[in-house]
């Protein structure tokens, strides 16, 4: 399960987002907003980076204007390492040597396509696992 959660400024693209995670047969939980209205990024990064790091949500995708308020929201929660990411390499990065549990992206920095790409990269892309990813997450943890 994938939580998804965004303000206003990034309400089109998670729209675009859950029908995109839907066709693919991955089931996601809608954290709000639930419309164009004005709203306060940091509920919704909390509510997503709560749900994955209580274990209900595998991981979590979070949608602002830029990306930068709601991911710094959700980095405020224990066991979150969430990434901004606005292109597919990063995501691919992030998964390997960060285990990366969220995804924040900028709905007005990327387009629908290159989001959806780094989507599914960021989705697919498992932990390497190594030893000295492994310590650095762990220094990460601790501070």
């Amino acid at each position: 399960m994938i939580a998804i959660g965004s303000d206003h400024g990034g309400f089109e693209l998670k729209q675009s987002v859950i029908r995109h995670l839907e066709e693919q047969g991955i089931p996601c939980e809608d954290m709000g907003c639930h419309s164009r209205e004005s709203c306060d990024y940091a509920v919704f990064g909390h509510a997503v980076a709560k749900a994955v790091a209580e274990g209900r949500c595998e991981r979590g995708i979070v949608i602002c204007t830029t990306g930068i308020g709601i991911s710094i929201s959700a980095n405020k929660n224990p066991g979150i390492r969430c990434a901004l990411c606005g292109d597919s390499f990063s995501a691919k990065m992030t998964r390997l040597h960060n285990d990366a549990n969220v995804l924040a992206l900028g709905a007005g920095i990327v387009g629908t396509n290159l989001a959806l790409e780094i989507v599914d990269v960021f989705l697919n892309t498992e932990f390497s696992g190594e030893e000295r990813h492994l310590r650095r997450i762990g220094l990460i943890e601790t501070v």
